[in-house]
């Protein structure tokens, strides 16, 4: 069936928005990319190139930045979570701006703009970076673990001491169609009474009930509601999937994270990284290969298939 290939997308493709944090306006570009080059942001305005990996994440605070010297690309985990949600392994983001525009809030934007550009199959094996030991971080009641497994999935606990969001809990096992259907369009939100205080710290100044979920004491204030009864869990899915393709390349194993953040998501991932008994890095290079490995390859759609 070919899941075993590497894959870029087939033409350019580009969106405008703003920054959700920045509230500058950028253009991002997705553009093919050569096997084994990975996803790789590019600032266009600073001709500067910063991999999407972990050794390159310069902040967490409310989104996941990346940086190479003095250029800054934020909040890069749904795009992220987009391509590694459609099996996408090298692409250039190519950016304008500080920032990658927040559109809706969700994936699916980014899902429709890898979809419109097409999926190209390279003749090159995947790689996959395979759970081999459980890696935990905790912070008091907060957590996030991956343990070793025969296929990637995810499992979330959201719990913001809010009538709204308390225990609500989210997990699928990892194909492109479930993550397309069940977890891109689930949208970034937060909570009235902390969007002051954001502001004054120079943050969410792109903020809107266009591109984030706002809620108050007791209600949701978006006109239309939730998407999702359980959007909120579904949310932080998206952004663990983002946070997690800073390991370099596809995960296989179980996430299973309570109350967790971008810094702890991507403490963790640094975690697996620097411990060597945690993880081995396999290349497949065919079907026959799959049954030693004891692994199951992520359901991918092949090009041209709804």
């Amino acid at each position: 069936m070919s899941y075993w290939k590497q894959r870029t997308i087939s033409r350019r493709v580009s969106c405008t928005g703003v920054g959700l944090h920045s509230g500058a306006p950028a253009r991002l570009v997705l553009a093919p990319a050569p096997p084994d080059t990975g996803i790789r942001f590019v600032r266009a305005d600073l001709g500067v190139e910063i991999p999407a990996r972990a050794d390159a994440v310069v902040d967490t605070t409310l989104s996941t930045t990346l940086g190479a010297g003095d250029a800054r690309v934020a909040t890069v985990e749904h795009v992220l979570a987009a391509l590694t949600g459609l099996g996408v392994d090298n692409c250039r983001v190519e950016v304008d701006g500080p920032e990658v525009p927040i559109l809706d809030g969700s994936a699916a934007p980014f899902v429709y703009l890898v979809q419109e550009a097409g999926i190209a199959l390279q003749p090159v094996g995947k790689r996959f970076l395979v759970v081999s030991q459980a890696v935990e971080v905790k912070d008091g009641d907060r957590s996030v673990r991956l343990e070793p497994a025969r296929e990637l999935s995810l499992r979330f606990v959201a719990d913001f001491s809010h009538p709204l969001i308390t225990e609500q809990v989210f997990g699928f096992t990892f194909s492109d169609r479930s993550f397309a259907r069940e977890v891109a369009p689930a949208r970034t939100f937060c909570l009235l009474k902390d969007v002051e205080a954001m502001r004054a710290r120079g943050l969410a100044r792109g903020g809107s009930l266009e591109n984030a979920i706002v809620v108050d004491e007791f209600s949701i204030l978006n006109p239309g509601g939730l998407r999702f009864p359980d959007e909120f869990a579904r949310h932080k899915v998206l952004d663990a999937l983002g946070d997690l393709t800073l390991a370099g390349m596809p995960l296989i194993g179980a996430l299973s994270a309570r109350k967790s953040g971008h810094a702890m998501n991507q403490a963790l991932v640094r975690k697996l990284l620097e411990t060597p008994a945690a993880h081995r890095v396999i290349r497949v290079s065919g079907e026959k290969e799959l049954e030693p490995l004891q692994i199951r390859l992520p359901a991918l759609a092949l090009p041209g298939t709804p």
